[in-house]
């Protein structure tokens, strides 16, 4: 581990410093995340990393912390838990594994890997960064992206409650 950041805990939300934006990722445990990545998210790659960020789809990916960090700076900051509680450790690590590998729907400033992560830690998908509308666009369940992962992950809770 980096001397200067500590030890993830299973659910907590990391924080990836790329040039020019920030990219999101959520500890499931044994050195691994889960994140939401456009095609080219990878680290290290430079504009050709936001240039990802443009894209329209993206695939829920289960890679080593390191990998995904490479040599960008990261912190764990679940900078929500003053507003809403979080799941338990083991339901995160559940959606979110039941997600890796299928391709969802993106949009840098409405359905990105940050509302991706705070879906899967909180049940609610949010950013800081807003829709031009002023607000977090939810696409329809059906469309031309197929099914939002919001609602993949609402179908989850709802099979796990019966």
């Amino acid at each position: 581990m980096r001397a200067s950041t500590p030890e993830p805990k299973v659910g907590d939300l990391i924080e990836i410093f790329r040039p020019f934006y920030r990219h999101w990722a959520i500890y499931v445990g044994d050195g691994y995340v889960v994140h939401l990545a456009p095609p080219s998210e990878v680290a290290g790659a430079g504009a050709a990393s936001v240039m990802s960020t443009l894209t329209e789809k993206a695939v829920v990916k289960k890679e080593l912390l390191y990998d995904v960090v490479g040599r960008d700076k990261y912190q764990i900051n679940n900078k929500h838990d003053d507003k809403y509680s979080p799941l338990p450790p083991s339901k995160i690590v559940q959606r979110a594994e039941e997600l890796v590998g299928q391709e969802l729907p993106y949009s840098l400033p409405c359905e990105n890997c940050e509302h991706f992560v705070n879906e899967l830690r909180y049940g609610v998908a949010r950013s800081d960064q807003r829709c031009r509308h002023g607000g977090w666009h939810r696409r329809s369940g059906l469309g031309s992206h197929g099914p939002h992962w919001s609602h993949v992950l609402k179908k989850q809770a709802a099979e796990a409650i019966s």
